[in-house]
């Protein structure tokens, strides 16, 4: 007879916790967009410190993950209540050292397992942990610089599960075959069979095939099968798809009190997830528009933040188009996502032309031209707008006029949902 012995928890037990339920937690620190950093570089800015303009030193990066962790083990259930009481006081804070050492060996399991990879000082990192070791050399270690980045394989653990919990939320009307927390008595259907033509991909109805042949010669063994007797499943034809997501990171997704960026990165994630795992055949590329625009692969994703920009929407719909003309696919579609009106063009000389101020009829003019283009080039652009100024109204229907996409108004809260849905409803179509 088996047995199993429970003990009291004594904090030592690092693999008690999940390392996947942690990454989840930290989602928010580890795709940061620089929503809280704009607030931490003035503040280095007004100290006028000349190492500070460098940015962070290795201590306080290293620092900004141990708090991100700490608040990941107090505020999102990863400690059941015994465990939590081991650690934490009354008041939330940390009964003793056994916390630190917790986080210690958490990020050291991160690193280990390949959710995250160190960039930087190696021996400068295990000093961080090793006071003998720098011992008389802090002056040195105030220049040492180090970061954090999340790997490919830690990215395509957070674009599934950001996929999973965006299709989860539509319950039991799930589509074709992504997860949901629920189950159903359904079945997939599939066409009445037809006869094998050359050329078809060669989903055999067996059943099928064996009555054409019983047909034709009785029933007899063995069965002859002849060529005419070969019969195949029809199912739903899915087209292939080259989607370029569009990303708007000036300045103004990040201000206001508001975190839009984040949230668009999540779902650049989860597109890329779906698409990897469903639809093999689709494309996927990520483009940033800002001042200028450019192709960013999406294993640099997280460490994409927004700056003092501009937004050159004709530029990002410039490039966009270029790389969709590049793919060969039955659909071409642009997913551009912003929270702000066209703001910047590059003149014909090369010069960056900015209007922060309104509508600017030049630069609105040059970009409905450039929705114009991609339509012509049979390119479908959906916009999702994160806001919903009244004089945008008016300029983001004439693009989806020209375009003869859609727009969506919607909120960070809901912009997955609304770009998964629509991605979903283009994909499958029937081969009458």
């Amino acid at each position: 007879m088996r047995f199993t012995r429970y003990s009291k928890w004594t904090g030592q037990d690092w693999d008690d916790i999940s390392l996947e339920d942690l990454m989840n937690a930290l989602s928010d620190y580890l795709l940061r967009s620089g929503f809280e950093d704009q607030f931490s570089s003035r503040r280095r800015a007004r100290r006028g410190n000349v190492d500070d303009v460098d940015g962070p030193t290795a201590e306080e990066v290293l620092e900004q993950l141990r708090q991100a962790i700490r608040e990941a083990l107090r505020n999102s259930g990863l400690l059941d209540e015994e465990q939590y009481n081991q650690l934490f006081d009354e008041n939330g804070e940390a009964r003793d050292e056994r916390l630190e050492a917790l986080i210690d060996a958490l990020i050291m399991r991160l690193l280990a397992e390949g959710y995250l990879r160190l960039e930087g000082d190696q021996d400068a990192f295990e000093g961080l942990f090793d006071p003998e070791k720098r011992e008389g050399r802090e002056e040195d270690y105030s220049k040492v610089r180090i970061k954090f980045e999340v790997t490919e394989k830690g990215l395509d653990f957070l674009g599934y599960r950001t996929l999973r919990d965006l299709m989860s939320a539509h319950g039991q009307s799930s589509f074709g075959r992504h997860e949901t927390r629920h189950l159903s008595t359904g079945i997939e259907a599939y066409e009445s069979s037809r006869k094998y033509e050359f050329g078809d991909t060669l989903n055999l109805d067996v059943t099928a095939t064996l009555s054409s042949a019983i047909a034709r010669q009785g029933a007899r063994v063995p069965v002859s099968l002849d060529y005419d007797d070969l019969m195949v499943r029809q199912s739903e034809y899915e087209s292939s798809c080259a989607t370029v997501l569009m990303l708007d990171c000036s300045h103004s997704m990040i201000l206001y009190g508001e975190d839009r960026f984040t949230p668009a990165k999540r779902v650049a994630l989860a597109l890329s997830h779906l698409i990897r795992t469903q639809y093999r055949g689709d494309s996927l590329k990520l483009v940033l528009f800002h001042d200028s625009a450019e192709e960013v692969p999406i294993e640099k994703l997280a460490s994409v933040q927004v700056g003092p920009y501009h937004t050159n929407t004709c530029e990002g719909l410039k490039l966009a188009r270029r790389l969709l003309l590049a793919q060969r696919k039955d659909m071409r579609q642009i997913v551009m996502i912003t929270d702000g009106k066209p703001s910047a063009l590059f003149t014909e000389s090369g010069r960056l032309y900015k209007n922060p101020f309104g509508l600017d009829p030049r630069i609105t003019e040059a970009t409905l031209s450039e929705v114009a283009k991609c339509r012509r080039a049979g390119i479908i652009v959906n916009t999702f707008m994160l806001t919903d100024d009244y004089y945008l109204v008016d300029f983001v229907r004439r693009v989806s006029e020209i375009a003869h996409g859609k727009a969506y108004f919607t909120t960070s809260l809901r912009l997955g949902e609304y770009v998964m849905m629509d991605f979903m409803n283009r994909k499958t179509k029937r081969v009458k």
